[in-house]
């Protein structure tokens, strides 16, 4: 959690429709991730636990990083006959 105050601006631009300024809110929104962090904030949840959860999570990447490796074809090197 970072201590930076948090603003999030948008403006509606000539001709844009409304709903287009809140889909630019909204994407805005995920990138700053301001509702994950609310959501992280709700209750607490102590060091131990979250070092475990970051274990893990960064344990299940590289499991899926390594299934997608296997997936894919291997790349020849070289020029092609």
């Amino acid at each position: 959690m970072n201590n930076r105050p948090i603003n999030v601006e948008v403006r509606l631009r000539n001709n844009e429709h409304p709903e287009k300024l809140i889909r630019r809110f909204s994407k805005k929104c995920k990138k700053e991730r301001i509702v994950e962090e609310c959501r992280d904030r709700m209750y607490y949840t102590k060091k131990a636990e979250k070092r475990r959860r970051q274990k893990y999570l960064k344990k299940r990447k590289a499991q899926l990083a390594e299934q997608e490796r296997q997936k894919s074809p291997t790349t020849t090197r070289g020029r092609r006959r």
